[in-house]
């Protein structure tokens, strides 16, 4: 499993976009790849900030080249 560090830094050096940790987990829980919830997340129904919808492509594509989906 790629780390965030490693998808960030993908999504880099692919596209010239920085990404957030967030947008990252936003995505992951998308594809159904989060076991839990983070522990400094404020409400488990709903969060701070959701992942762009022309950022989620870019996102899943760099985490198709790093084998997570």
């Amino acid at each position: 499993m790629a780390t965030y560090e490693q998808i960030r830094s993908d999504v880099r050096e692919q596209h010239g976009r920085y990404v957030q940790n967030c947008w990252i987990a936003h995505v992951k829980e998308l594809n159904g790849l989060t076991s839990r919830t983070a522990h400094n997340r404020k409400s488990r129904d709903t969060r701070a900030k959701t992942c762009p919808a022309e950022v989620r492509p870019v996102i899943e594509a760099s985490m198709r080249r790093l084998k997570m989906i």
